[in-house]
């Protein structure tokens, strides 16, 4: 995977599914606190008025020039768990998120998602 600091560097830029279909732009970065590696992305969707942030997992994902692409497709990471735009992820909130992509959270007490 990429460091945490390089993928900042695409905060901004479009994310797009496999297919190439453009997702949103890319938020922010969550490492996970275990490894301190890369987990999720923020992917800022909807429209004027109405966006908010969705997860989508940093999982396979690869950086071009001019978007990142993640493995997982647009209508699954739209309907993604989300937060709003000026919110923060409550530790309650992040099983449902791995959940969603059917990935592992774990059992540990601890918070799993940390943005950077």
């Amino acid at each position: 995977m990429f460091p945490a600091e390089n993928l900042r560097d695409w905060i901004g830029y479009n994310v797009v599914d496999p297919d190439g279909k453009t997702i949103g732009a890319l938020e922010a970065v969550y490492v996970d606190t275990l490894t301190d590696e890369p987990s999720f992305f923020t992917v800022k969707v909807g429209f004027i008025g109405k966006h908010r942030l969705v997860f989508a997992p940093a999982l396979g994902a690869t950086v071009a020039p001019k978007h990142v692409r993640v493995r997982f497709g647009k209508d699954l990471v739209k309907d993604a768990p989300a937060i709003e735009t000026d919110g923060e992820l409550l530790a309650a909130d992040e099983p449902a998120i791995f959940t969603h992509y059917d990935l592992d959270y774990g059992t540990g007490a601890e918070r799993r998602l940390a943005r950077r």
